[in-house]
């Protein structure tokens, strides 16, 4: 597996699905996982030292409210941790996105944008950096890069007419 998606809660799974499209479609091999970092944080522990002796080389993290997650999940790895803070709650998701962006000094966590922007965001990111030492992956986030060009280009033709 070259990444681990771990979302927080059964209603986030549709930000999840869009991150593991994304990387289906790149040719990514992933695990897709619910577990709380307030709920279940046992599951949390053992999910990270899993994606660790596994071969994973990012971990994608996202929770909404208090959204810990990602957090949690850094202190206890040294691998990359990319968050998608999901929206909801009273404050819409702001609480999320601060929770995931303002980390402590020493523990990084990559914070993407909120919703399913940041999970597809957040894919892209992982398979930029899995690209590194991977060259078909970079072969493939190429192309999706050249095909989103294009349908801009299509849609320029479009409004031209």
């Amino acid at each position: 597996m070259d990444v681990m998606i771990i979302f927080g809660s059964a209603s986030d799974l549709e930000i999840a699905r869009e991150a593991a499209a994304a990387l289906k479609k790149l040719g990514i091999s992933l695990e897709t996982r619910v577990a709380s970092a307030h709920r279940s944080p046992r599951k949390v522990l053992a999910l990270v030292k899993r994606a660790e002796t596994q071969g994973a080389k990012v971990i994608i993290a996202g929770a909404g409210m208090s959204a810990h997650l990602a957090g949690v999940i850094a202190s206890h790895t040294l691998l990359p941790v990319l968050g998608v803070p999901v929206p909801g709650g009273p404050l819409g998701g702001v609480d999320a996105l601060l929770s995931t962006v303002n980390m402590p000094g020493g523990v990084p966590v990559g914070t993407m944008s909120m919703g399913k922007a940041g999970g597809l965001n957040a894919a892209l990111l992982a398979a930029r950096i899995i690209a590194l030492s991977n060259k078909a992956a970079a072969k493939k986030l190429a192309a999706w890069r050249d095909e989103m060009a294009k349908a801009v280009d299509r849609a320029d033709l479009e409004a031209r007419k």
